[in-house]
């Protein structure tokens, strides 16, 4: 297959939600939470980091482990995981990781001379008195940290809001000197938790989790997870730690509030928590979010979609789809393989995972894969029964006069091929039940231009799809 760039960006057989993207010499490189596939709760692997030049975004390489869970204090035997962290450049030039474990609501931070080298442990967020912050008398717990450099002030930005939960007020900007540690601003609250939306321009949208600080010109973006949990919405200022006003959504990992090619309170996708931030990279700007897969919230990937700027510094909500770092449509030939698919469904809908992992019970479609964690297996749609449909956005076809799959299964009838939700059926491949990955094909065209494909399974029994070539 053609090198180009697809979502999820890296392989598919690596787990890394809550996305962070800098750029450090001419690379850039993402800092996440690192899920397990087929795991049993969030982050339960070690702290990995991955890189790729600023002028192509689908020359990845893993930069290996830079943080064990056993670094965490008196964590030997791996009992605490570790959360969402962020990554900034310190005044001293070296690379500070802010970082929470799932024991303590309190803030750890990690350094290194280099972006993606050892990290060592550095110490604690803390008050001018020493206590740590998310312990002294009447702190909110603190989660997902996300940090800004400015001068010699060093932003913080914490927080975690459960609906319905008034002993949280909402996301907290903190600000630090610049030994990266040291509180010299007590927390503040920029925006509001669900109980203390009302009135402020958040409803609907109140704070979760997941903060993320960016700045554009002389403006800062804040992003983060709404009590819709699937949607990372933003909120802008002219000053870091307060006047935050709520914008709009930037991404659904489910397209939830998309019209342009569906009902927009359709989800195509089945969503779940999201966490990721905007960057400009060589020129154009990004998001980052995550997806899930293997019918689980347990098992995520990052996505990303390019972004807009309107006049009034607003960011339209974008598709997810199956081309985000390509820079355009894919080439509407050859094989590509089926975990690109950016929409999974089937008539019965649901939109979330249960936190549980135990939601899908396998009567819906899902990316997986064989093996086990750390095999580097090509991903899969699995468990297409009637009616499950895998969408993939877009591809830029000429002159497409077959189209040939891969499946397996017990599986007995047709997968029918279409090129936008409501159009015709342009054609039906048949498939019958097999133990090995087998080929099918038939003559279908597909007219020349820009299009998604959708590919949906009518018949008895279940069937996985590992591929599609468009010839």
């Amino acid at each position: 297959m053609r090198k180009q760039g697809f979502n999820p960006y890296l392989p598919s057989w690596e787990y890394i939600p809550d996305g962070e993207p800098y750029i450090f010499n001419d690379r850039v490189y993402v800092y996440g939470s690192h899920d397990r596939f087929n795991g049993y709760a969030y982050c339960l692997n070690d702290y990995v980091c991955w890189s790729t030049p600023v002028d192509d975004l689908s020359d990845w390489r893993c930069e290996g482990v830079i943080y064990k869970a056993t670094d965490v204090q008196d964590n030997e035997d791996r009992d605490s995981c570790l959360y969402a962290p962020d990554v900034a450049v310190g005044p001293d030039g070296r690379y500070y990781l802010y970082y929470v474990d799932s024991k303590r609501s309190i803030i750890s931070v990690a350094v290194c001379n280099t972006p993606a080298g050892k990290y060592e442990f550095y110490g604690y967020i803390h008050y001018a008195d020493g206590v740590n912050l998310g312990e002294r008398e009447g702190d909110e717990p603190q989660f997902d940290p996300a940090v800004l450099v400015e001068g010699d002030k060093v932003y913080l930005y914490t927080g975690f809001c459960a609906i319905g939960d008034k002993s949280r007020s909402g996301a907290m900007a903190t600000v630090l000197s610049t030994d990266m540690l040291t509180i010299i601003e007590d927390p503040v609250i920029i925006a509001p938790s669900e109980p203390y939306s009302k009135g402020s321009g958040f409803e609907g949208h109140g704070f979760f989790e997941a903060p993320s600080i960016r700045k554009r010109g002389n403006t800062y973006y804040f992003i983060y997870s709404s009590i819709l949990m699937h949607e990372l919405c933003y909120a802008t200022s002219k000053h870091p730690t307060m006047g935050f006003k709520y914008r709009g959504t930037i991404v659904s990992n489910c397209d939830i509030g998309i019209s342009t090619y569906k009902p927009a309170n359709k989800p195509m996708y089945y969503g779940g928590n999201n966490h990721g931030s905007i960057m400009e990279i060589n020129g154009k700007w990004y998001i980052f979010y995550h997806r899930h897969t293997n019918g689980t919230n347990f098992s995520r990937q990052g996505c990303l979609e390019e972004i807009s700027f309107l006049e009034d510094e607003s960011i339209p909500q974008v598709e997810i789809t199956s081309c985000g770092p390509n820079g355009g449509p894919l080439k509407g030939l050859g094989e590509y393989h089926a975990y690109i698919a950016s929409n999974l469904f089937c008539d019965e809908e649901s939109i979330y995972t249960d936190f549980t992992g135990a939601w899908m019970n396998n009567q819906f479609p899902k990316i997986t894969q064989d093996g086990k964690d750390g095999d580097e297996e090509i991903g899969y749609i699995a468990n297409m029964k009637a009616s499950a449909t895998a969408g993939f956005k877009y591809f830029n076809c000429i002159g497409v006069k077959r189209l040939k799959i891969k499946v397996r299964g017990y599986c007995k009838g047709d997968f029918e091929i279409k090129t936008s939700l409501n159009g015709p059926v342009l054609g039906k491949i048949p498939v019958a039940f097999s133990n090995v990955w087998k080929e099918y094909s038939a003559d279908i065209t597909i007219p020349d231009g820009v299009h998604a494909l959708y590919i949906t399974y009518t018949g008895e029994g279940s069937a996985s799809l590992a591929s599609f070539t468009l010839e």
